[in-house]
């Protein structure tokens, strides 16, 4: 098993894919991707910290987390869809009033 110095370096460099994946791209679908990704570096974090400490409490958070991810998936695509319905594109530039 690598040191948990490890697993937060990985955990460090997924979140700022993350953040440059929700910060840098116009695709409403890659947002929703680099979100997931942000996810699963805090998860990696969280079972990291959990780890070096041998508590429960990290793997607890985990499992709380991949639930609220699970449901903004599912709440998110289907508004992907709805918008690609309504207005024909997925370009987060085309959303700029939602009463159109």
């Amino acid at each position: 098993m690598p040191p948990e110095t490890h697993l937060l370096a990985v955990s460090t460099v997924l979140f700022l894919i993350g953040c440059v994946g929700v910060l840098a791209r116009r695709n409403l679908l890659v947002v929703l991707m680099a979100v997931e990704i942000m996810l699963n570096a805090a998860n990696l974090a969280f079972a990291a910290f959990a780890r070096a400490r041998g508590a429960m409490d990290g793997q607890v958070v985990v499992f709380f987390v991949i639930a609220v991810a699970a449901a903004e998936a599912a709440v998110g695509l289907a508004i992907v869809v709805a918008l690609y319905r309504k207005r024909g594109t997925v370009n987060i530039d085309r959303f700029t009033s939602l009463h159109q």
